[in-house]
């Protein structure tokens, strides 16, 4: 992506990221108490979060802050050990991170199958849906659990997200001067300010008055034991922030059509992290939501996300008040329609379509996410397309049988022989019924892992037991090494395949 930018590029990055920042507000307040932790250390962690990724992150556009896959993990500590506690957890998070980084293994999230990649996006747009339906919930008088609108309460709150979304829909077929998420929010609010409209507003969740943060060392002991409350915390906290981060990318990247940089952007979730819990900071990880907001604003340069930042500290710091009257509706018409964007409707014409397994899979995945959590529900999905992978592939090993001479047969194998496939290939030969000599020949077949070296052993001596001759064509130098009942049996030709097997064995 080029360097230099261009007035329009200005003004759009410069827009959109005032409206991330309005957006980040009340979803900053609402996680913080998700997770109990104080007000304030939400918003800085929005701060940080996004600044950092901002400047020194692998995808530009991308948003990342306090987050509900964060905070949901951050609550049993919070109230088990205290907010000291979750800042050590932080910053050790930010540590794992950081070493995730260094390792480059950031790049095998481009490993991830599609029908996974689709069960977590949908289940995430869900999610943000969810959550969402949060701000039709209003205190119960005289204290008490809260409980959902009713009557003209909600009829205005309906109303007014629908004027949002409205706007933000018909805006473009006007002009495309201002980004419509923006200018949703912008009329929302004018239209309530203007007619005395009686509804919910950020100041209603909370006041956002703050000052600057300053350098906050975790106030917990330096021993074995307090590694041993906060490591646990610390690595799923890695696991969700890296997973949700790094899908982000790609779904960006393929909007986009450009390609991000995994590794570097974990560098960067690693530091804000490692910061954010060095300054009394919850920390954070990419929001698929606000991400997209700035992908349909097509402000995707590092200018957006500073903006935001600075922002986010303007508000806090002098213009909390103004922001306060932002209604809630405005900003949950912008999220209504995030989550529409972002949900794939597209992955629906696939029932009936798909391989069913690869349709539960996706399913399977974006209910995992939706009520567990995200690293566990993409590392469910990998680990059973890996199966199902395994399984369609070990049914793909044929054999071939040709009876040339009297009292000679040849098995010419075509296939991926392999741990999955084993014993399937064992069962496709009959030691008892076959002629005096019998060749194995394996020049159209490969061999993969130590399963297939036994299963090709154990054929062998199935075959010495009743005194017949065998001979094995076409095996890899490595195969030759590894068989111990077979290893006499294997013939050398000047064509036989060039290629290694997994097995510690081999150097």
């Amino acid at each position: 992506m080029r360097d230099a930018y261009s007035f329009s590029e200005i003004k759009t990055n410069i827009l959109s990221g005032l409206l991330i920042a309005l957006a980040l507000v009340p979803e900053a307040i609402a996680f913080s108490f998700v997770a109990q932790v104080p007000l304030m250390a939400g918003l800085y962690g929005a701060f940080f979060m996004v600044l950092i990724t901002s400047v020194l992150g692998g995808r530009p556009g991308m948003v990342s802050a306090f987050s509900g896959a964060t905070a949901v993990v951050m609550t049993a500590l919070m109230l088990q050990y205290g907010i000291e506690y979750v800042f050590a957890a932080v910053v050790l998070m930010g540590i794992i991170q950081i070493l995730f980084s260094v390792a480059k293994l950031s790049k095998y999230v481009r490993i991830i199958p599609r029908q996974v990649n689709l069960g977590f996006i949908n289940g995430l747009a869900v999610v943000i849906f969810l959550s969402q339906l949060d701000r039709f919930k209003v205190p119960t008088p005289g204290g008490g659990a809260e409980h959902w609108m009713h009557g003209p309460q909600l009829y205005i709150m309906i109303g007014l997200v629908i004027l949002t979304m409205a706007v933000i829909y018909l805006l473009p077929l006007l002009t495309q001067a201002v980004p419509a998420t923006l200018m949703g929010a912008l009329v929302t609010t004018f239209v309530v300010i203007v007619f005395h409209i009686p509804t919910t507003t950020v100041g209603d969740l909370a006041h956002l008055a703050g000052n600057l943060p300053s350098f906050h060392a975790p106030a917990v002991p330096l021993s074995w034991h307090t590694l041993y409350v906060i490591a646990p915390y610390s690595f799923i906290l890695a696991a969700n922030a890296l997973v949700e981060t790094l899908l982000t990318l790609n779904l960006i990247d393929e909007m986009t059509e450009t390609r991000g940089k995994p590794n570097r952007e974990s560098l960067a979730q690693g530091l804000g992290n490692l910061v954010s819990g060095f300054f009394g900071a919850t920390g954070g990880c990419a929001l698929l939501g606000e991400s997209i907001i700035n992908v349909t604003n097509n402000a995707l340069r590092r200018l957006s996300g500073i903006t935001t930042a600075i922002a986010l500290m303007i508000i806090i710091l002098f213009a909390s008040r103004w922001i306060e009257q932002v209604p809630i509706a405005a900003l949950v018409g912008v999220m209504f329609v995030v989550v529409e964007k972002t949900f794939e409707w597209s992955s629906l014409r696939f029932f009936g379509k798909l391989p069913a397994a690869d349709v539960a899979i996706g399913v399977l995945v974006a209910i995992l996410t939706i009520f567990v959590n995200i690293a566990l529900a993409v590392l469910t999905g990998v680990i059973l397309s890996a199966l199902l992978f395994a399984w369609e592939h070990a049914k793909q090993l044929n054999i071939h049988v040709v009876d040339e001479e009297p009292g000679q047969r040849i098995y010419a194998v075509e296939g991926t022989l392999f741990f999955a496939s084993a014993h399937s290939f064992s069962e496709l030969f009959s030691p008892k019924d076959d002629p005096q000599t019998v060749i194995i020949d394996f020049k159209k077949a490969r061999i993969i892992d130590h399963s297939a070296i036994q299963a090709i052993d154990s054929l062998a001596e199935r075959y010495q037991r009743r005194g017949k001759t065998l001979q094995l064509k076409h095996l890899c130098s490595d195969c030759r090494v590894l068989l111990t009942n077979a290893k006499e049996l294997c013939t050398f030709d000047i064509d036989d395949p060039k290629y290694h097997i997994a097995d510690d064995r081999i150097n």
